[in-house]
């Protein structure tokens, strides 16, 4: 077990976890889109954009299964590699949101661990990371391949084992309900992002600390309220 990181008297978390699509990297639309001609491209019935984008941050099979009742189970190897297909299509043409790389850097100088939570899978991941050049800012990372999916608490609570943090001082910042459940789930507080997958209004009954309608409103919150 790693030494516990002294918490800060100034401050209320030492340990802010972010959700990656919708919340710093600006991909909803994309995703949205590959799964609905996944979808029709093996058969089944093109999901509406509302459908599609609700299950963004969950694992990617879990996600593809729910957007696509009517597609048997025997088909969903092949409604995964058509969403791989048409998500690697258009994986350049994604970029971070506007105002995430001077939040991330502000939030390192103040010496914040920092870590993602993600249905992506690790390779996504790890490619995301490199095409944006933020390799070496995050301290730790989950993926929904290598954990537990959302909203189940396991990837929050291995990176409080790994960091040596409790959950009353780790934050949860992501787009969807399924980040801030998992953040209940896990005993932690959340804030969400309104610009992402979900609806605000479906934030409520998850009592987040705060709703960020942008990276800038984000960025400014963290400055007085974390």
């Amino acid at each position: 077990m790693p030494a516990s990181r002294p918490a800060t008297p100034s401050r209320q978390y030492d340990l802010i976890a972010f959700d990656w699509d919708g919340t710093l990297f600006d991909s909803t639309a994309i995703i949205t889109r590959c799964i609905q001609l996944a979808v029709v491209d093996v058969g089944g019935r093109m999901p509406t954009d509302k459908a599609a984008a609700y299950v963004i941050g969950l694992g990617l099979m879990q996600a593809l299964a729910h957007a696509a009742p009517d597609v048997p189970p025997e088909k969903y190897p092949e409604l995964g590699m058509r969403y791989k297909y048409h998500y690697s299509a258009h994986q350049n043409d994604i970029s971070l949101f506007e105002g995430v790389l001077p939040l991330m850097a502000n939030l390192k100088a103040r010496n914040y661990l920092l870590a993602v939570a993600t249905g992506k899978s690790r390779r996504g991941l790890n490619e995301a990371l490199r095409t944006v050049e933020l390799q070496g800012l995050f301290d730790g990372s989950r993926t929904a391949d290598e954990t537990a999916g959302k909203p189940d608490p396991l990837m929050l609570h291995e990176l409080m084992q790994e960091f040596g943090v409790p959950p009353e001082r780790v934050l949860m910042v992501g787009d969807t309900t399924h980040d801030l459940q998992m953040a209940l789930n896990a005993g932690c507080h959340s804030v969400a992002v309104s610009y992402g997958a979900h609806e605000p209004q479906t934030f409520t009954a998850l009592g987040p600390r705060f709703v960020a309608c942008s990276v800038a409103e984000l960025h400014a919150w963290f400055a007085t309220n974390a």
